[in-house]
Parts: structure tokens; C-alpha cells; sequence
């Protein structure tokens, strides 16, 4: 329908090496045939705001390479393309703020208003995107789980996640290692799931039981009341993973990430709901554009979570009404992991590699990440534990050919794929498996050291290992790649060898 459009407004992020995201990769196939004539957009005026990291290399590539295109295609740019920097201080906002204003200007001039109808003033609180309705106390319950949705049909995907039991939960480094490190794995049996090396699986997390209780204490919500969603404007789709009837205690435990920090629209919505004068000018103060280097000391230095930055404003908070919750706050979103194992190896299961995230800032309090400290928490052998998950097309794909050799560095938990990668592989009978792997010391972080050294025993696996702190100065895979770059040369130039980095 692109033809047919006057105005359209494009925001698109860069992922990979300069590729466009998952939902965009169909409509980008599409502008980039090469039968579309030259004039086809020449009705079509536009703007691209691009949200990129000036860190890699192919900064905003998508929106850059988009606009050229639509210009190619007779559009016509209402402003240039617009590249918002997550590396710069205010992030994106620091292009974002002054496009917009340039944007508005353009359009009310091009597209003026039809008579009778104003600008809705920056002061006016929007309506909510869905009205909550409680059900009675009294009402019947539904005899449904909240937590198992029907079986899926096909493989198990975002909407419709494999509720995965956890067969074993086991920490590989040593205790007195600061770091914590575990090889989850997981019963896939009955999923229809199929993975091979190089495949991510998504994991969907959920809040723990004393932040869910804390957040609905200084809302004054009731966990075990039941709700409706209505969605304030027909056509609104509901949100697709919260049952209907749910329960706050599911919302919370399940749906809305209160452990995320907080952006500069949260403070914005909050402002409207402040009883309190001083609180409110503080709120108004944090989603100013003047204020945006204060927010970001309170907010994103520090890593201050929505709950911690809702204990700071409390006569705001006590008057949030219910209806506001799911505009004001994220919902959880699923993390990727590199698939650990291979379906060759341990048929009907699934492994992960993960390090808990656990690190200090100024706030008293340790910060913690949300899924690797749930994944760690979980233990199998008090009952039914259960992830909900399912699997991705990963980025790596590892040759075909048995006599293309592979060249694997993987510092850390960066091993995760190369694990799945030589199970794969030597199981198949490939040979010229080479792996360069670094950590901090043999006695304390060497994951699957016992694994390797086996595949080593039977000529299985050719292993590099550099221990950074077991020595006083330090080694790094680099140096040992270095070491041994008469190997390394020899496999890539009459090898034809594969490299893959990760970690």
C-alpha cells in the first residue's frame, strides 16, 4: 500500500551487522526489488528517524540505507534523515527532541488541520490505552491454570511459549569464584522444538515474589483480585500473553518489567497522577528536555529500577490509577541465549550457559539481572519448575562440508554455541575442531573442562586455553591465536577453515 501513502513516518533500528530488525525484513525485501520503477513513491512525502550505536561500525545503516532507497523511489524527504545515538548522554533524545519539533512544523504546514480541530495540549493527560475492569470478589472462578496456555499447535513461538521443565540447575564455577555460572538444562520432549548449533533460545522471565509483593503494596492493588481488560478505543488489540479474566499477582509476577529502568515518558505520565506539588515538579523537571542530564544521574548511571524510582515519589505512586498501568510501564521482554548443546548429543533436551548478572553501582543495594538471577534461583528438585521458551534461527551457521575445518574462540560464556557446535560436529564424524578459550583461572571458571579434555583424549578437539589471572601477567585468546598463528594459517589458507567469534 506504500503507493497509495501521502505522509509516512519511518523509525527503524540497526541490528546485527548493519541488518534490519526480524518485523522489518519482509517490507525491506519488498522496497529493495529490483523491478520497482524509479517514479513509484513520487506522491509519497517522508521522514526517517533512525535509532542506532555510534559503537559499531555500521552505525544506523538501516535508516541511512532507507532513506537513499526512498529517495531512489521519487519520495520526498520532509527533513533529513535523523541518526539518534544510544552512545551519546541523553541517548537518542538528544536528535530526537529537536526532529520532532522540525517534524510537527513541516507536516501542520503541509497537511494543515481541518477546521474545528485543535492541537491537544501538552498539559492534557491522554486516556489510557485499556480500562481494567474488577470483576466481583464473589465472581466464579474459571478452573484454568492463569500459567499453562493451550498446547500449541505448531512449534512454539513468542505467543505461544513451550513451557519447559528444568531437569538440572548446576553451578560451574567454583564457589569461591565472584562470579556465577550455570549449565541449565532443559526437558523439550513433546515441544515439536528442533535446534541445531548456532541457535539462540528466548526465554521469558518473570519478577520475584517480594518486588511483585513490594509493587503492590505501594500501589495499594490487591494481588488476588480479578480483572478485564477493555481496550478505550475499538480495534485496540489486548495485549496477547495476559489472560483474560487475570489477576494482578499475574500482571505484575508475569507482564509488566518493574525491575527495568525507568525512560523519560514514565516520568512524563507520572507527573499527571502527582498530588503532590513537589513531587510533581520533579517529575515534570525529569521529562523536560533541560532536565534530561539530571534523569540520567537519577536514572540510568546508577541503574535505578521503576520500583526503586516509585519508592522515591510516594503520594505520586499512591495515586497511579489502575487503568495507567500498562501505558506507564514496559512489558518483560524475553532474552536470547546461545543454545549450549547439541540435539546429536542429548536428543529431547536443551542447555544454556548462563552468568548471572550481579554487579554494584552507587545505590546500596546490588543490581541484579532480572532473567539470570530467576534461571539461577530455580531449583528442580523442589517440585515441577517450568521456563517458558522457544527457539530462534541463530546467526551462525557452521559448514556442511566434514572437511572444512573450524576455527572457534570463546572467552567466557561466549563458548555457549561452540559447545553445541563441536557435540554437533562430533557426532556427525567432522573433524578439524579448533578452539581457542579464555578465562580467568583453571581452577575456577574452566567450564566443561572435563568435556574438552575428553574430546582432546580421542583427537576429537585441538584446545587453546589462556587462564588471564593464573600468571602474573596477563593472558588472553589473543595471545594465544598469536602463539600459534603457524596453525591458524595453515587451516584458514590451504584449509579453507571457517572463523566464528563470540563471547
Amino acid at each position: 500500500n506504500l503507493i497509495h501513502e501521502p505522509l509516512v513516518v519511518f523509525v527503524c533500528a540497526t541490528t546485527g551487522q548493519g541488518d534490519p530488525p526480524d518485523n522489518m525484513k519482509m517490507f525491506w525485501r519488498f522496497l529493495f526489488r529490483k523491478n520497482l520503477p524509479a517514479g513509484s513513491l513520487c506522491q509519497l512525502d517522508y521522514a526517517v528517524l533512525g535509532l542506532g550505536d555510534s559503537s559499531y561500525p555500521k552505525f544506523n545503516f538501516v535508516a541511512k540505507k532507507l532513506h537513499k532507497r526512498l529517495l531512489q523511489l521519487g519520495g520526498n524527504p520532509l527533513l533529513p534523515v535523523a541518526l539518534g545515538d544510544d552512545q551519546h548522554d541523553l541517548g537518542p533524545d538528544a536528535v530526537v527532541d529537536p526532529w520532532l519539533v522540525a517534524l510537527w512544523d513541516k507536516i501542520l504546514a503541509l497537511y494543515p488541520l481541518p477546521p474545528g480541530l485543535e492541537i491537544i495540549s501538552p498539559n492534557v493527560c491522554l486516556p489510557p490505552k485499556y480500562t481494567l475492569h474488577y470483576l466481583p470478589e464473589d465472581s466464579p472462578h474459571p478452573d484454568s491454570d492463569l500459567l499453562q496456555p493451550p498446547a500449541p499447535q505448531a512449534a512454539p513461538c513468542e505467543l505461544h511459549p513451550f513451557s519447559a521443565p528444568v531437569v538440572s540447575n548446576q553451578r560451574v564455577t567454583a564457589q569461591s569464584h565472584f562470579q556465577d555460572v550455570r549449565l541449565i538444562e532443559f526437558d523439550i520432549v513433546g515441544s515439536g522444538i528442533t535446534f541445531s548449533a548456532g541457535d539462540v533460545v528466548m526465554i521469558q522471565p518473570q519478577n520475584c515474589p517480594e518486588d511483585v509483593q513490594q509493587f503492590c503494596q505501594l500501589l495499594c492493588l490487591e494481588p488476588h483480585r480479578r480483572f478485564v481488560l477493555e481496550p478505550t478505543e475499538p480495534g485496540t488489540s489486548l495485549p496477547p500473553l495476559l489472560p483474560q479474566p487475570c489477576t494482578i499477582q499475574y500482571l505484575v509476577t508475569h507482564y509488566l518489567d518493574i525491575s527495568c529502568v525507568p525512560r523519560r515518558s514514565f516520568f512524563e505520565l507520572l507527573s499527571y497522577f502527582s498530588t503532590n506539588e513537589l513531587e510533581r515538579e520533579k517529575l515534570q523537571e525529569f521529562s523536560s528536555a533541560q532536565g534530561q542530564e539530571e534523569l540520567y544521574s537519577y536514572c540510568n548511571r546508577p541503574r535505578r529500577t521503576t520500583l526503586e524510582a516509585l519508592w522515591d515519589f510516594p503520594h505520586t505512586t499512591g495515586a497511579i490509577p489502575a487503568d495507567y498501568l500498562l501505558d506507564l510501564i514496559p512489558r518483560i521482554r524475553p532474552r536470547a541465549f546461545s543454545i549450549a548443546s547439541s540435539m546429536l548429543a542429548h536428543p529431547e533436551r536443551l542447555q544454556i550457559l548462563v552468568a548471572v548478572v550481579r554487579y554494584k553501582t552507587r545505590l546500596s543495594k546490588p543490581r541484579r539481572g532480572l532473567c539470570s538471577t530467576w534461571l539461577a534461583s530455580l531449583n528442580p528438585e523442589q517440585g515441577d519448575v517450568r521456563v517458558p521458551l522457544w527457539v530462534k534461527k541463530g546467526g551462525m551457521k557452521f559448514p556442511a562440508d566434514p572437511a572444512t575445518p573450524v576455527i572457534m574462540i570463546g572467552p567466557g560464556t561466549g563458548v555457549a554455541p561452540f559447545r553445541a557446535a563441536i557435540q554437533e560436529r562430533v557426532a556427525l564424524g567432522h573433524r578439524g575442531n579448533c578452539l581457542f578459550f579464555g578465562c580467568r583461572y583453571k581452577s575456577k571458571d574452566f567450564y566443561c573442562q572435563t568435556e574438552w579434555e575428553e574430546l582432546v583424549k580421542k583427537g576429537l578437539l585441538t584446545l587453546f586455553t589462556a587462564f588471564s589471572r593464573d600468571q602474573e601477567e596477563k593472558v588472553y585468546v589473543q595471545h594465544r591465536i598469536r602463539e600459534n598463528r603457524k596453525l591458524v594459517w595453515e587451516l584458514l589458507s590451504s584449509g579453507n577453515a571457517h572463523i566464528y567469534l563470540a563471547g
